[in-house]
């Protein structure tokens, strides 16, 4: 009785078989607007995409996924193409997307428009990072393709207008999936050269063919390159994210080689300027220089050299009669002094003065004697002394001390009782 249920593995996997082949489910084109959209960790896009009647799950894995040049939004309208099947698991029905548009734009735009937007952010664009391309350069860099119209427009354009400027090639591809690489890798070459200045680009061609230069590695290395560079992509209407980067950016290459060098004849009228500033500025300084030397040649001293040693000799002589002045009185001093010492009275009589010393003398030792210990102890006094200290008064002696007592011919001990 049981024979006729199946399980839901078993209906699932049928409708799923039903759904794989069926031809007209394999190759599906549809529009819609994306919604819950999640990028994986691993390159993987998941999304639900809607209008106003349905919507249906969509995965779109790494190796599909890293071909779209935008990122996709919530909101944005889509054009993709891919094929239905069923995922058991949940027993949904679910397209597996292999290629993704944006509605009505154009995929190629929407990256471009998201890349510029970015790298503006950042500040790539910004003039004051532009480097100032040299006027007059010796060593021009190039970077493009070996063959084409662009290296033999940009060599020729050169040889015509500076012929002195050097210039090296550094072949790159400048189309297709390795173009992007190639160009950065040639740049950073270029950079280690010394160039005063380095031309990066290609001929005209559509989006497609010039997007290498709308890819980031690219953008990245002009900003970080510390040669000056002009960016010559396309022609005059095209527009790409080096040329936003770039220290400067040229129509075409043609253009680029007549910015990066210039012309003999703008030279020679440049150097003809300076050659005429140059004499002005020379006649200048010999009217000026001629108007300083009249100025000091019309200057007294000058005119009259030997007043200098008239000014020098009439100082010299006041200095000298001051020294004569000043010698004259300090003899006239000197000489006072001397002969008042002669009329004093050591000179005149020595004897005096010896007697009077003598008095003086006499006079002082009468008086140290009246005051000398010695003559108080012939008078009948006497120093009394106990330990070797003179006794005032009875509080300074106890019974037993010893004591000593000198007289004017002797000492005496005795001892307190």
């Amino acid at each position: 009785m049981n024979d006729k249920y199946i399980s839901i593995g078993q209906l699932t996997r049928y409708i799923k078989y039903k759904i794989d082949n069926d031809v007209n489910l394999q190759d599906v084109y549809i529009k819609g607007e994306i919604s819950n959209f999640k990028a994986h960790t691993r390159g993987h896009f998941y999304f639900t995409l809607k209008d106003e009647e349905a919507r249906i799950n969509a995965v779109m894995f790494q190796s599909s996924a890293s071909k779209v040049k935008f990122m996709p939004q919530d909101g944005m309208k889509v054009l993709i193409s891919g094929k239905i099947s069923v995922y058991p698991a949940n027993g949904g029905y679910q397209i597996y997307v292999s290629e993704m548009l944006e509605d009505g734009i154009g995929n190629l735009y929407i990256a471009f428009e998201q890349l510029k937007k970015k790298l503006e952010s950042e500040g790539l664009f910004s003039r004051s990072h532009k480097k100032r391309i040299p006027k007059i350069p010796t060593k021009v860099g190039v970077v493009t393709a070996p063959t084409g119209a662009a290296i033999r427009d940009i060599t020729s354009t050169i040889k015509r207008r500076w012929p002195l400027a050097e210039v090296i090639l550094f072949p790159a591809l400048v189309q297709g999936e390795l173009a992007k690489e190639s160009v950065a890798k040639q740049i950073k070459v270029a950079d280690t050269y010394d160039l005063d200045v380095l031309i990066v680009g290609r001929g005209g061609g559509s989006i497609e063919d010039l997007w290498c230069f709308n890819e980031e590695i690219v953008a990245r290395t002009i900003y970080n390159a510390k040669t000056p560079i002009i960016s010559a992509v396309g022609h005059e209407v095209d527009f790409t994210i080096a040329d936003f980067v770039a220290d400067m950016r040229a129509p075409t290459p043609t253009g680029a080689a007549e910015m990066a060098v210039p012309s003999k004849s703008d030279v020679e009228n440049y150097v003809n300027q300076l050659s005429i500033r140059l004499n002005k500025v020379m006649q200048n300084k010999i009217v000026i220089n001629k108007e300083k030397l009249e100025q000091v040649k019309s200057r007294p001293i000058l005119k009259n050299p030997i007043s200098i040693y008239e000014i020098k000799e009439q100082q010299f002589s006041y200095v000298l009669d001051k020294l004569k002045y000043n010698i004259v009185n300090l003899y006239n001093n000197k000489n006072n002094r001397y002969e008042k010492i002669l009329e004093s009275i050591i000179f005149k009589d020595p004897t005096k003065l010896m007697q009077k010393s003598k008095n003086d003398y006499m006079l002082v030792l009468s008086k140290l004697e009246t005051l000398s210990p010695i003559l108080t102890l012939k008078r009948g006094y006497s120093i009394l002394k106990c330990d070797g200290k003179i006794v005032s008064s009875i509080k300074n002696v106890s019974k037993k001390d010893k004591l000593e007592i000198e007289v004017s011919d002797g000492k005496i001990k005795a001892e307190v009782v």
